[in-house]
């Protein structure tokens, strides 16, 4: 029964998502099959979340209409809700009506910095202040679908609760792109917050959507998707005019030698075919006229890597690289080290 109960669970979570009929005619006994058969009737209201979640997402740590529906919904089915965690995450707790395991299932609810263009009838026209900066809010990464799925599941396994071998945690996790800067958040805050051990989790279970056909189910042996760094590097030079730049130090230039450095660290001195590896500079800042040429720059990206010591050496390379750079154009660079974020 532990083993038909983990499959159901997870395979209420792709349902909910939207199965074909034929992934229904798999099913493996009659829990599963009850399973199918509670996820496509629950689906139009799994549509109608999603949609609605994206119409009105919210960056991290300020999911708060989302946790709102979220902790209403749960409370509605009869399951033990916490909110709060980890500024605005939501735990639900459904004991099962036999003896078993505690499994998790987990959902991030965070939306991103990004305006919008799909022109869809639920597209979201939600504006922000993001790092000083006026900015769309999206959700650009399916966690509108993954908070949707959840609650979907949340519903299907409260009405089978009686059948459940075990307990069932729901994480609704804010801030998984991140914590705004200078804040905790997201997952390492939930965990220090004790969301793993009352009650103790045995294990959890989480999916990510990605473009394709509804109804799949992927996986593959060890890691499916990449360790995400954030870093972030401050050039130092000295103000000079643009017309004079032997004056100064040329750190417009500098930053754009550490930018091709970059590029060819991943392209050219990491072994492509063991793991893949991609080092990104996605943000440039500095100036403030265009005949100046300023006294610093502020760069930042992010690192995706598979390997633990992959990433170790990628960092180690990056610092050396601007260091170098910078000491031959007579400025100085400074690396805050990568940050773990997704």
């Amino acid at each position: 029964m532990k083993g038909h109960w983990i499959g159901g669970a997870a395979l209420a979570l792709v349902m909910a998502a939207a199965a074909p009929a034929a992934a229904q005619d798999q099913a493996a006994g009659p829990y599963d099959a009850a399973v199918f058969a509670a996820a496509s009737k629950i689906q139009p209201k799994v549509v109608n979340w999603r949609r609605d979640i994206h119409q009105n997402p919210e960056l991290g740590n300020s999911e708060v209409r989302t946790a709102k529906l979220v902790a209403d919904h749960l409370r509605k089915l009869g399951i033990e809700v916490r909110t709060g965690v980890a500024k605005t995450g939501v735990v639900g707790v459904l004991k099962g009506g036999k003896p078993g395991p505690v499994v998790a299932l987990r959902a991030d609810m965070d939306a991103l910095p990004v305006t919008e263009q799909t022109g869809l009838p639920f597209a979201s026209k939600v504006r922000t202040t993001f790092n000083g900066q006026e900015t769309g809010v999206m959700h650009a990464c399916g966690h509108d679908a993954h908070v949707a799925i959840l609650m979907g599941a949340a519903e299907i396994l409260a009405g089978m609760k009686a059948d459940i071998p075990g307990t069932v945690v729901f994480i609704f996790q804010p801030a998984e792109e991140g914590p705004p800067v200078g804040e905790e958040g997201g997952a390492p805050l939930m965990v220090k917050q004790g969301v793993l051990e009352n009650p103790k989790v045995d294990a959890v279970f989480g999916l990510h959507v990605v473009p394709g056909d509804a109804g799949q189910l992927l996986w593959r042996p060890g890691p499916m998707m990449a360790a995400s760094d954030r870093y972030e590097i401050k050039l130092k030079g000295r103000q000079t005019h643009g017309a004079n730049p032997w004056n100064g130090v040329d750190i417009a230039s500098m930053q754009a030698e550490i930018v091709l450095a970059f590029n060819q660290i991943a392209a050219r001195q990491i072994n492509v075919t063991r793991t893949p590896t991609i080092l990104t500079v996605a943000t440039v800042h500095g100036g403030v006229r265009y005949n100046i040429i300023p006294d610093d720059f502020t760069l930042a990206g992010t690192l995706r890597t598979f390997d633990p010591d992959l990433r170790k050496d990628v960092m180690a390379k990056a610092e050396k690289a601007v260091e170098s750079i910078a000491s031959r154009y007579g400025g100085r660079g400074r690396s805050s080290g990568a940050r773990r974020t997704r």
